[in-house]
């Protein structure tokens, strides 16, 4: 990946003009996306806390991440393929919703860089623990990746919970249907090390475990309120 790219992207993901972007975009998932699913959203407002912060859903369908980006204020910034920004004007506008490339398959240390520095100036990180997309009613094993961006940013991680988007829009679906979502957001978790120590290798461990059981937490939560509506 070359460092104009990089540069570009930064330029324009810090630019007043790609707020606005990311501000309309947000307001058009709300009018259409929200009512088309009929998304009812549990403990939103912890998707809105300040400074430093992982937001951490599970990871169901390509649905996820515009839907509980639509559910918070903030714009956050999430790892994309580094293909995506192969066009211009596509490259523009994804840079502009707080898109960040990352080469696949590699270990892009550079990218990894560049989102420590967000979580440090006080930003907001989509991470999905998961990986890949999963599916199922249990939280697939997660890496201690999340909990090292969390130690090292000094970052709140927040669990989300996400019930019908696997069944909305499944993998290999062009256009989803009509099913219900619900989105529920836990409380933020203090990271490791927030002490300044240094933070073991055990305690991401430990703190890996965490994340999991709050992420399993919510999505049960969120499955039974699906359910419920059904």
């Amino acid at each position: 990946m070359s460092d104009d790219l990089r540069a570009y992207v930064a330029e324009v993901g810090d630019s007043a003009k790609s707020f606005k972007v990311h501000g309309f975009v947000r307001s058009v998932i709300r009018a259409v996306g929200f009512r088309y699913f009929k998304v009812e959203v549990i403990g939103g407002h912890h998707l809105n806390t300040p400074g430093a912060a992982i937001i951490a859903p599970v990871h169901r369908s390509n649905l996820d991440s515009p839907l509980v980006a639509a559910a918070c204020d903030r714009r956050f910034r999430v790892l994309a393929k580094e293909s995506l920004f192969a066009n211009k004007a596509a490259s523009w506008f994804i840079a502009a919703l707080g898109a960040y490339p990352v080469e696949r398959g590699t270990a892009d240390r550079e990218s990894m860089r560049v989102m420590r520095g967000f979580l440090e100036r006080g930003d907001a990180l989509l991470v999905f623990p998961e990986g890949t997309r999963q599916s199922g009613d249990t939280v697939g094993e997660i890496f201690d990746g999340t909990a090292f961006l969390a130690a090292k940013g000094k970052a709140k991680v927040i669990p989300v919970g996400i019930a019908g988007t696997g069944e909305a829009m499944p993998t290999g679906t062009k256009f989803p249907k009509r099913t219900p979502v619900v989105i529920v957001v836990g409380e933020p978790i203090d990271p490791p090390g927030a002490d300044g120590k240094r933070v073991p290798r055990s305690a991401l461990a430990d703190f890996t475990e965490t994340i999991r059981d709050a992420l399993q937490g919510v999505l049960d939560e969120a499955n039974q309120r699906s359910r419920s509506r059904r």
